[in-house]
């Protein structure tokens, strides 16, 4: 059996069975996540391990087997393992939580102060969120108070005053990501002595502090209390509450009388026995484990699908073993390749109001424009020519519609009084100097029959009674309003009002503005029964697509943004809808690092494959898309939450923490320095590297091209210059790093929280590498679980080029000069020099801007001092910071440490 106390379930009949006594100790357990280099795309997880089988027992189609029609494809496995640190467990799908019962020192009115130290699958991205602690209860209004993480990420505070009313307020989005341990505060001050209420959150490393504030201070008018309720304390699931029922670690919580008050609950979980179900605090209150939670040393390492089931014996009969490839959720929906609809033919029919509707995204040589709605019948047309036209961004293909062309459709009943049309519509070509039929339609009620028409300057509305009699003819000045200019969509809505019936036109410019005419008249609305058109005849080519039917005026919601494909959609939010949209096929969670720094803006969102179009907003914004450790879900993590990382792990190579082999690489496998970056569907932009050791002229022509959804052209050149940056990056790479976990398991806890695109640290080094500290990005991890070992094998790139500028930061804030050296050598021991500056400004004389560090032939030396107005000028330096002692020749170059570097 694979150590360290590794166990293999089966998700059977929706419950987890443990399968690890049948799993074969000498192959073991192999698994890997995350991608073979940076740049690539995430290959999908997979994971491999032989079963016994003794007499077919994991055959899906073995009537005698106990698993018989169990065993399907893509059944769930999962594979964890101790953990090394105990903490209460809460899977992901289950509404797991720790309670207490309410007590009087429980009862807190006033100034309230909570603190929760987790580990969650997730810290945004879940559809609602997830509860962490709260003393209420729905239930007879015993609501007092909840802090809870939203669906964006954010820290909220909910509070009620007398059960039943409950103000809230969030914090900043954390810049968290999953699996990343973090205590988090929220604290609550009813009454802050200016005739308002204070709400402050805070995160730290552990609970003791030190607190560092997560956003700005929130405050409101009029002072509060919070409700004495008879709620239980809640760690965790809160009961009755709708929330997401995430995947989550909790180590401790904590809840005062006042901000830093006396501590009323401070459950430990970390330092309870494993198994333990109930546990008393030491603030003497009783804790229950309850609805499949655990106080556990256990770690879920990942949660994969098994496609198929082979199986293999002994000519003999004997040995029969199931041999299974476990894969993540990437490796199914690679396997989708059918294109999503476009973004309106998936907008429009999600409406519950929609009652007729023609895509009209029909291949060339349709002849009638079908319906997707159940029981929807097709768009009979004459002089149309399907799929000529795609300059909806919304949109597939669009017909063109001959003059004198015809469209027919049937639209069913309804029981409002309330109906709508809506036609998007393109004319090219000369605005009709006289009025034409744009759209004509039947109806009962007082009105049988409605037509628009339509001219370069004027619009007209007509509505004729069941003898033919005009009951509606108005007029509308439409001259200068660019109605034939673009896409624009026709809107028509009536209703009923006492004895009138009153009817709006208007007209909306995709991705624009619009304006709307209304009118009345006595009668009865009936209800909109028939599209019959016939375009005028003096109309240039007409353009038509997804043409629909309401009852109900809910045209914008069904076609705002959707319009246009959702152009200048930031990344992040694509991700989350396409995810919302398509929750049956996949979930999406989503981490962010900095609300100032949003991730990119998306071109239009075109038909393509899901997983394309996910990975359209990774490649757009730089970030990262991964699978999820814990469940057969899909993770983000943006490209901000890769800069500036403290390191989640160090490693200590002196100390035996790195296992052979450990050595650099100068390969040219991700070396790029001329990138030209495409809009698609716009203009480019070049980037070229022409100075340095990377240079064109100094390496040779590494070129490559790329297209990418963007809402701008301009976004192409900030990105070009980015990914050249990446790509020239001039660092020895440590491809791999490798940890012996059998032989030092004290490493467990952090390796089980690494996470795809985290940054690692190996100190000391031995002397013959390059100087340390090696700074490293995760890419990939793989496991290799066997009887007597536990290797992880780490792939990396360098974390260098992700440390980027910080304004008015003592290190990273700082700007080099463009090229400086060494005016005459110095000896190993020297310092003074003399340095001059062949390109850009002097260096800095101020002595507020000492100390600083630079590089001299490789030599790590402290500025203390800076003199001299004029070249060269002299600086006092303290030698050998980084362990390299040696002399140094006139013109060795000199730069900063950590120059500036820009982000994206």
């Amino acid at each position: 059996m694979p150590v360290p106390d590794a166990r293999v379930e089966l998700k059977l009949n929706n419950q987890w069975t443990d399968i690890t006594s049948h799993v074969f100790s000498g192959p073991g357990v192999q698994m890997s996540w995350g991608r073979t280099d940076e740049g690539r795309t995430v290959d999908p997880g997979s994971s491999s391990l032989v079963l016994k089988s003794p007499n077919g027992l994991y055959s899906n189609r073995n009537p005698n087997s106990p698993y018989f029609g169990l065993l399907g494809r893509n059944t769930p496995i999962r594979i964890s393992t101790t953990m090394g640190e105990t903490a209460l467990d809460i899977p992901d799908g289950v509404a797991g939580r720790a309670t207490t019962p309410d007590h009087a020192s429980l009862d807190i009115t006033g100034d309230l102060d909570v603190r929760v130290d987790l580990s969650p699958s997730i810290w945004g991205g879940s559809a609602l969120g997830y509860e962490l602690i709260g003393k209420y209860s729905v239930t007879g209004n015993q609501r007092s108070w909840r802090l809870v993480v939203t669906g964006e990420g954010q820290l909220a505070l909910t509070w009620s005053p007398d059960g039943a009313t409950t103000p809230e307020y969030r914090s900043d989005v954390l810049p968290l990501v999953p699996m990343h341990r973090v205590a988090v505060r929220a604290t609550l001050d009813v009454n802050n002595g200016l005739g308002g209420v204070t709400v402050t959150f805070y995160t730290a490393d552990t609970l003791a502090g030190p607190w560092t504030q997560l956003s700005q201070t929130v405050t409101m008018s009029g002072t509060t209390s919070i409700f004495n309720s008879s709620a239980a304390l809640e760690v965790g699931d809160i009961s009755n509450l709708g929330f997401t029922n995430t995947g989550r670690i909790i180590y401790a919580a904590e809840v005062r009388n006042g901000i830093n008050g006396p501590v009323v609950a401070n459950p430990n979980f970390a330092a309870q026995t494993v198994g333990t179900t109930s546990f008393t605090d030491s603030a003497g209150r009783t804790w229950s484990i309850a609805n499949g939670a655990a106080i556990t040393d256990r770690r879920v390492r990942r949660v994969h699908s098994v496609p198929h089931w082979p199986a293999h014996w002994h000519t003999s009969g004997h040995d029969q073993r199931a041999p299974i490839q476990g894969a993540g959720v990437l490796r199914r929906l690679g396997q989708g390749k059918k294109p999503l609809a476009s973004a309106l033919a998936r907008r429009i029919p999600s409406r519950a109001e929609l009652l007729a509707y023609w895509p009209c995204e029909e291949s060339a040589g349709a002849t009638q424009a079908y319906s997707p709605l159940p029981g929807g019948t097709p768009l009979t047309v004459s002089g149309w020519d399907f799929a000529q036209d795609n300059t909806l961004s919304g949109s597939s293909p669009l017909p063109v519609i001959a003059p004198g062309g015809t469209m027919r459709g049937t639209i069913p009943a309804s029981a409002s009084t309330t109906w709508a049309l809506c036609m998007p519509y393109r004319v090219d070509g000369t605005p009709p100097a006289a009025e034409q039929e744009m759209l004509s339609w039947q109806s009962t009620g007082t009105v049988r029959r409605w037509r628009i028409t339509m001219s370069a300057t004027g619009t007209t509305v007509l509505g004729y009674d069941v003898l033919g009699a005009v009951v509606v003819n108005q007029g509308i000045n439409t001259s200068g309003n660019g109605l034939f200019s673009g896409w624009v969509r026709l809107e028509f809505t009536a209703s009923q009002s006492g004895g009138n019936v009153n009817w709006q036109i208007g007209w909306t410019k995709v991705a624009g503005t619009g304006f709307f005419i209304t009118g009345s008249y006595a009668g009865t609305v009936g209800m909109a029964t028939q599209i019959d058109t016939k375009f005028g005849a003096g109309l240039p080519d007409i353009r038509v697509g997804h043409v629909s039917a309401w009852s109900a005026f809910v045209i914008a919601q069904a076609y705002d943004s959707a319009d246009h494909g959702y152009t200048a959609e930031l990344a992040s939010t694509r991700l989350t809808r396409l995810a919302n949209e398509e929750s049956t096929t996949v979930r999406v969670a989503v981490s962010e690092g900095a609300p100032s720094r949003p991730t990119e803006a998306m071109g239009p969102q075109r038909p393509k494959a899901l997983l394309d179009l996910l990975q359209d907003c990774a490649d757009t914004d730089g970030g990262i898309l991964y699978e999820d450790s814990q469940s057969l879900a899909l993770l983000y993590r943006d490209r901000v939450t890769m800069e500036n990382q403290k390191p989640a792990m160090v490693l200590d190579y002196a100390d035996g923490d790195v296992a052979p082999p450990f050595e650099p690489t100068e390969s040219d496998l991700q070396l790029v320095n001329d990138i030209t970056v495409s809009r698609e569907g716009g203009s480019s932009a070049r980037a070229v590297e022409e100075d340095g050791p990377l240079s064109v002229d100094a390496v040779g022509l590494y070129d490559t091209s790329i297209s990418l959804s963007l809402a701008t052209d301009d976004q192409a050149e900030r990105i070009a210059g980015w990914r050249l940056h990446l790509g020239t990056w001039d660092e020895a790479r440590f491809p791999t790093v490798r940890i012996m976990l059998h032989h030092r398991p004290d490493l467990i806890p952090a390796v089980t929280k690494l996470q795809i695109g985290d940054r690692i640290q190996i100190i000391n080094t031995p002397e013959w590498m390059p100087p340390g500290p090696v700074d490293l990005i995760v890419q990939r991890i793989d496991d290799d679980l066997r009887a007597l070992k536990w290797d992880v094998t780490l792939t990396c790139s360098p974390a260098g080029p992700w440390t980027i500028a910080v304004v008015d930061d003592d290190v990273r804030g700082r700007v080099g000069t463009d090229g400086s050296s060494l005016a005459s050598g110095v000896t190993s021991s020297a310092t003074l020099l003399s340095v001059s500056v062949t390109s850009g400004a002097l260096w800095t004389r101020t002595a507020s801007d000492w100390p600083f560090n630079i590089l001299v032939g490789g030599e790590e030396m402290t500025v203390t001092a800076v003199s001299g107005a004029s070249l060269p000028q002299t600086f006092t330096v303290t030698r050998s910071v980084n362990g390299i002692t040696k002399a140094h020749s006139t013109g060795a170059a000199v730069r900063l440490k950590q120059p500036a570097i820009v982000a994206l």
